[in-house]
């Protein structure tokens, strides 16, 4: 049994391993190890390409999550206080179908709007899948939360915004932080709907490196990627140390 997960974990991780160390290799070429050096990384912070494409992903992914974190807050809500039977339907769906399916009925939608393609198309297709991810999180953390909290809140004499804006929310709060992290790494990441919705002369990180490698896998490549890694990483940690479950197990 352990063999066959140290099997599976170096399947997973040594591909991913290998990217970070010749993203430190003092050669052109990916064949043979010849040497420690960070000049990939120096070149690749004086390529404005890059970084262009960089600052595309960040605003985008920044405009998608403070966007689908709202939208997605609401929906968690909406769907642990009303029970409607038809709302989690519409909020999850895009995350059930194929990236693949979800970018080419953008790309038709916008054409039917004679919407311009480019950064707000890209950023509008992104809010659309990730909210429901939001909403998954928020409706979990919901569902720990003790509900006599804001009934008293109700007795008080406070409305039900003034409620949801003293009680609930300051409540579920992590989930939501957990949630709008979650909407970034998600977007940031994110290449097949990007690559449907963008169009012509917009570029992200995942497109220009995507670019990169079909004329070949360069050291630069390897650097941006191991960059992108890392970024994705710490999100990751940071929006589990925050997600519902963990902090309901620490209060237990």
């Amino acid at each position: 049994m352990w063999a066959a997960a140290i099997v599976a974990y170096l399947f997973l991780y040594l591909p991913l391993a290998i990217v970070v160390a010749y993203s430190f290799n003092d050669s052109r070429l990916n064949a043979e190890w010849v040497g420690f050096t960070f000049d990939w990384y120096r070149k690749l912070a004086q390529n404005e390409e890059m970084i262009t494409a960089a600052v595309n992903s960040l605003a985008i992914a920044l405009a998608a999550s403070v966007v689908s974190t709202a939208l997605g807050t609401m929906a968690g809500v909406a769907m642990h206080r009303y029970r409607l039977r038809l709302l989690p339907v519409l909020v999850l769906t895009p995350i059930a179908i194929p990236e693949i399916l979800m970018g080419v009925a953008l790309l038709i939608f916008f054409v039917m709007l004679n919407f311009t393609l480019g950064l707000v198309s890209v950023a509008i297709a992104h809010i659309a899948f990730c909210i429901g991810f939001v909403a998954i999180v928020v409706r979990a953390r919901l569902a720990g939360m003790d509900e006599s909290l804001v009934e008293a809140a109700r007795d008080c004499g406070a409305t039900p915004w003034q409620a949801f804006r003293r009680v609930t929310l300051p409540l579920i709060m992590p989930g939501v932080i957990a949630g709008a992290l979650m909407a970034f790494t998600l977007s940031i990441d994110d290449f097949v709907i990007t690559f449907f919705t963008a169009g012509a002369g917009t570029v992200t990180l995942p497109l220009q490196i995507y670019s990169m490698i079909k004329i070949a896998v360069t050291p630069e490549v390897n650097a941006v990627s191991t960059l992108l890694m890392l970024l994705t990483l710490v999100l990751i940690v940071v929006a589990a140390r925050l997600s519902p479950s963990l902090l309901r197990t620490e209060s237990d």
